[in-house]
């Protein structure tokens, strides 16, 4: 079958370090249970501050995943 059909999920990932690793952080631990992802999207970015300091980054992403023929 060449063409495909795709699932979008929206995730938020967290991290003490940067966006980019919330990003990671996300579309890591989904990979661990689901199958074929093939792209994410950002879709915000937000953070948590503490004592007037950048505590976590928040970012939602959606990630696109191919469903199994």
């Amino acid at each position: 079958m060449s063409e495909h059909i795709y699932k979008v999920v929206e995730l938020v990932g967290s991290s003490t370090v940067s966006s980019d690793d919330a990003i990671r952080n996300a579309i890591e631990r989904a990979a661990k249970t689901l199958n074929h992802l093939n792209w994410f999207e950002v879709v915000e970015t937000r953070g948590h501050i503490a004592d007037g300091k950048v505590a976590h980054f928040q970012v939602t992403v959606k990630v696109g995943f191919r469903i199994e023929d």
